[in-house]
């Protein structure tokens, strides 16, 4: 097991690795921060300056050594627009962005669980259709028009809930439901099958013929080992969540890391960037290490495969 476990680990070590090698060099094609950062009309020893106060003016190779030397450090470089430390203006962020992932997850699966199991139950029939025609449409439609319409119909028109910002509960609402869309659609669609599979089972077979009522069938033998594969799944849904709350963010003015990034990248400040990708991918790599990890315990075949 501790073999396995190291090998998992020295696996996560070079996933983060490669992203933070990535990242170096994408943001290096969105074009040089020295035009964002310096008038128009400055001079060339001006911009010469300050892209040797920032050290651009090293060879690229001695950019990135000195990047991942830092990187190691836990310096992840100070924001060009904050004028702070990059990981500092990140983390400021995070827990907004928690907070509509958790919402996001919640609200999703708080629909997909008894959807997706009822759906299983009368497949085929005219519910098993809605359900099935929801989660298509979820997984269908642009995070971005969702968000549109939902501003349009509950915050333009019918006036219900504030269109943008942070502060109270009703400010939660309409990015929550926005990002939970498609993570409901594929939850959905995953309690379905898994929970078809349960019902065909020999034991739900076995629980029937002794006279247990449906009720209990479903919802006590069949729900509790169907929804194994979706709570496993559980732990990298929050990463999931903040890595598609860009969008989400960006629509309701939300003061997440995703419209953190959004600026960043407009504004070309490479530091925000590369910190808000490193630490989600810290996150994301960390939660499937633990995914993987109880895997092999709950599965001894895992490991010694």
């Amino acid at each position: 097991m501790q073999r396995y476990i190291l090998g998992r680990f020295l696996q996560a070590i070079v996933s983060v690795t490669l992203v933070a090698t990535a990242i170096f060099a994408i943001v290096r094609l969105t074009g040089d921060p020295i035009d964002v950062l310096t008038d128009p009309r400055a001079t060339v020893e001006d911009r010469r300056l300050v892209a040797e106060s920032l050290g651009f003016d090293k060879p690229m190779i001695v950019q990135y050594g000195l990047y991942m030397f830092n990187l190691a450090q836990g310096n992840f470089g100070k924001s060009f627009n904050h004028r702070r430390p990059a990981l500092e203006v990140v983390l400021e962020r995070l827990p907004a962005t928690i907070e509509l992932g958790l919402a996001a997850i919640a609200l999703a699966l708080l629909i997909a669980l008894p959807v997706g199991t009822y759906a299983a139950v009368y497949r085929g029939k005219w519910f098993d259709g809605l359900g099935r025609t929801f989660a298509y449409l979820g997984q269908a439609a642009p995070i971005f028009w969702v968000g549109i319409m939902m501003i349009l119909v509950f915050g333009v028109v019918l006036g219900w809930l504030p269109v943008g910002g942070r502060g109270t509960p009703l400010n939660l609402i309409m990015p929550a439901a926005t990002l939970g869309l498609g993570i409901c659609a594929g939850v959905l669609r995953l309690t379905r099958s898994s929970m078809l599979d349960v019902l065909s089972s020999d034991y739900i077979v076995l629980a029937r013929a002794t006279g247990l009522s449906r009720l209990v069938v479903i919802w006590k033998h069949g729900f509790k080992n169907a929804t194994i594969p979706v709570l496993t799944m559980t732990i990298l849904l929050l990463v999931m969540a903040i890595g598609g709350s860009v969008v989400t963010e960006t629509v309701f003015a939300w003061p997440g890391v995703g419209r953190l990034m959004m600026n960043a990248v407009v504004n070309r400040d490479f530091p925000v960037v590369q910190g808000v990708v490193i630490v989600l991918s810290v996150a994301f790599v960390t939660l499937n290490l633990v995914a993987d990890i109880l895997y092999a315990y709950l599965n001894p075949k895992i490991r010694y495969k």
